[in-house]
C-alpha cells in the first residue's frame, strides 16, 4: 500500500471543466483523465477528496445550494469522494480556509483521518500547490492553459496530466520537480489535454 493515505483534488478546471460561478449540474464535465486517475488511486486504497475555492458565493453570483449540487453531480459522474471541502468566501475576506492558506487542507485532512504529511494536494493552480505546502501536506501542478508561467515555476513538483499525477504517487510522496509520463509513448503522444482553470 501506498505510504501516501489521501489525495485532495481542487475541482474547477482540475476534475471537472472550468464553468466560471458554476452553478449548472447539468454542465458538470470531468477533464481528460480524471476518471482514470481516480480509479488508479482508489483501486490502491488510497482516498480521495476536493478541496475547492467558490467565491461567487461571497459575491451572491451563487448560493451554497448551488454549490451542494454541483458537488453532488461531481460524485455522481467521478464516484463517491471522502470528502468534499468548500470555501465560500472571497479573496478579501481575510479566511483561514481559502487557499493558498491552509486552512481546507487540514480540515479535510482531519475529516478523513489522515496526517497532511501523507497527503498529496493536486491543482493546476499555484495556490494550492502553496496552501498543500502550508499544511505540511506535498503539492503537485498540473498546469492547465490557463496556470501562469510564474506557478509552474514556482511549484515544487509538475506533472503534464492528470494520470502522472495519480501515477506519481501511488509508490508515494512525488519525487523531483517534473514527473515523469509512464504511459506508453505512443498513448503519451496521441492523448490530448483537455483541462481549465478553477477559480
Amino acid at each position: 500500500m501506498s505510504p501516501v493515505k489521501a489525495v485532495l483534488f481542487d475541482r474547477d478546471g482540475t476534475l471537472v471543466e472550468d464553468v466560471p460561478h458554476h452553478a449548472d449540474p447539468d454542465r458538470v464535465r470531468p477533464v481528460e483523465g480524471a476518471r482514470e486517475a481516480l480509479a488508479l488511486l482508489r483501486g490502491r486504497g488510497i482516498r480521495t477528496g476536493v478541496v475547492t475555492n467558490q467565491p461567487g458565493v461571497a459575491r451572491g453570483l451563487l448560493t451554497d445550494a448551488d454549490v451542494r449540487r454541483v458537488n453532488h453531480r461531481v460524485d455522481e459522474l467521478l464516484g463517491s469522494f471522502d470528502v468534499f471541502a468548500v470555501c465560500p468566501h472571497g479573496p478579501d475576506d481575510g479566511c483561514h480556509c481559502r487557499k493558498p492558506q491552509p486552512g481546507m487542507v487540514l480540515w479535510a485532512a482531519g475529516r478523513i483521518c489522515t496526517s497532511p504529511a501523507d497527503l498529496v494536494v493536486i491543482s493546476g493552480i499555484g495556490a494550492d500547490v502553496e496552501a498543500a505546502r502550508r499544511a505540511g501536506a506535498h503539492g503537485i501542478l498540473v498546469p492547465t492553459a490557463q496556470t501562469r508561467p510564474e506557478e509552474t515555476a514556482d511549484a515544487g513538483h509538475v506533472a503534464p496530466d492528470l494520470l502522472t499525477a495519480a501515477r506519481a504517487v501511488l509508490d508515494g510522496p512525488p519525487k523531483g520537480r517534473v514527473l515523469a509520463d509512464e504511459r506508453p509513448i505512443q498513448e503519451a503522444f496521441t492523448a490530448g489535454s483537455g483541462q481549465g482553470r478553477g477559480a
